[in-house]
């Protein structure tokens, strides 16, 4: 993708809150190549989750016709936005994705997605589902009017060894946070986040930051101080949140 003259932002800025979209985003706009008429563009909505370096996955049938799109051609397009909600949409931020999205059957892409839809369940072992994860190599960031970047992969993804230390680690970590430090998660839902109720826990980490849901809804973004790199610098950084909310 071409580099257009820079519009209103910093690159890295824009970056960061295209990361940010990648997120908190649970449902995108998937652009696909007809497979059954010449190519001719289909759009279709589909939900997302993100992993830990914050390429997209998605749960798709063999039925759908974007599924077979990308069967006979894995190259696609992810619009994700929070503009729609707005009294103009134009003044909200959207982020359009460019890659390849193909099957992927890694155990990782499946805890992840169905952590942030768990609704997914109930089909997500149907013969005809499969998991899916995108291969990004680039988007485009608008932020509102005047505020617009092309972004490379590399700035829209975590850092590589960093993703693949934490998506190693991140199974014993949430296991052992929802069994053995549930105030603490609570403590960052409440204090740190501003949420209330009770029954929060931690569904996901990555370098960048992790996510908090409950049964009931809904989920909530908190974001790292500093990317954590490893295990050990995760551990660091959950505890500086937890003194954090406590004031100490």
């Amino acid at each position: 993708m071409s580099e257009r003259r820079p519009v209103g932002i910093d690159k890295v800025t824009a970056a960061a809150e295209a990361r940010l979209l990648l997120r908190t985003r649970r449902s995108a706009a998937l652009a696909t190549a007809g497979a059954r008429d010449g190519g001719w563009p289909f759009c279709s909505l589909v939900t997302i989750a993100s992993d830990c370096d914050g390429s997209p996955i998605l749960l798709l049938s063999g039925l759908s016709d974007h599924t077979r799109n990308l069967d006979a051609d894995s190259r696609a397009s992810l619009l994700l936005e929070e503009a729609s909600g707005r009294d103009n949409p134009q003044t909200g931020p959207r982020l359009t994705l460019v890659g390849r999205i193909v099957p992927d059957p890694e155990p990782r892409l499946r805890r992840r997605f169905l952590a942030h839809h768990p609704e997914a369940a109930m089909y997500a072992d149907f013969s005809d589902f499969r998991f899916f994860r995108m291969a990004v190599e680039g988007g485009h960031w608008v932020g509102g009017f005047a505020q617009a970047r092309r972004l490379e992969a590399k700035l829209l993804l975590a850092d590589a060894a960093a993703a693949q230390a934490l998506a190693a680690a991140e199974p014993s970590v949430l296991e052992h946070m929802n069994a053995d430090h549930l105030e603490a998660i609570t403590l960052w839902a409440h204090l740190l986040l501003g949420l209330k109720g009770d029954g929060w826990k931690l569904l996901a980490v990555d370098p960048e930051g992790c996510t908090l849901g409950r049964s009931e809804g809904p989920f909530a973004r908190l974001a790292f101080s500093r990317p954590a790199t490893d295990a050990a610098s995760l551990r660091a950084i959950m505890v500086a949140l937890t003194n954090t909310a406590r004031g100490t």
